[in-house]
């Protein structure tokens, strides 16, 4: 995983909405059963170094996977699910393939070149990237052109949420079980999850990110 980089902990002055910040990046995975995959992958977070999953199957149900209760609650208090499951979930890297296994969950994928996009992610400096400005300024260009992507807005909780994509690579040659079922050969995105006010990329693909939510 690229380099995560500092600050992970809650920030916040009295008075102000109080900072909660994960760094990492997030696979959004689509597979030929229809259920759809979003795998934050957290290096830095006020949880410690933590991995999570959101399912949407093909009819629509949504389920979290979280490895703590605590982080279950902040994230339910967040997106939106239908149900929520407290299970170990751990990841491991071998190379450029990657690995996440829950006891209801294995997937592997390899994460290879970057699209276009990535190239232009990649581009943009740190420090105006990580930025709550530049989120603003690129939202717009994210819902016209990304499948429903967003960079920022206000989640079903009520909290506001900013996304800093830093860079993109597309994710290849997925093998993934859920609930005992294969979940077939990798897919787009499609149609977008609806966890939360954004989607992700419809090309699979592993976004580093920075994000930040204000409780």
């Amino acid at each position: 995983m690229p380099d995560p980089q500092p600050p992970a902990e809650p920030t916040g002055r009295p008075g102000r909405r109080r900072l909660v910040r994960f760094d990492g990046a997030i696979a959004g995975i689509g597979t030929a059963s229809g259920t759809r995959l979003v795998i934050g992958m957290w290096p830095r977070s006020p949880f410690g170094p933590v991995t999570d999953v959101m399912v949407e199957r093909a009819d629509g149900h949504r389920i979290l996977l979280a490895p703590t209760q605590e982080l279950a609650d902040f994230i339910a208090a967040t997106y939106a699910f239908d149900e929520v499951r407290v299970t170990p979930v751990r990841r491991g890297l071998e190379g450029d393939r990657w690995g996440v296994v829950a006891p209801d969950l294995a997937v592997t994928f390899r994460v290879q070149g970057r699209p276009g996009l990535g190239w232009l992610l990649s581009a943009v400096p740190r420090s105006v990237a990580r930025t709550r400005a530049w989120t603003t300024v690129i939202d717009p260009v994210a819902r016209l052109t990304m499948h429903g992507v967003r960079t920022r807005g206000e989640t079903s909780g009520g909290r506001r949420e900013w996304y800093s994509a830093l860079d993109l690579h597309r994710i290849t040659d997925l093998t993934a079980e859920f609930d005992g079922q294969d979940l077939g050969e990798l897919r787009p995105v499609e149609p977008a999850v609806r966890f939360g006010f954004g989607s992700t990329p419809a090309e699979p693909g592993l976004t580093r990110v920075l994000t930040t939510v204000a409780l």
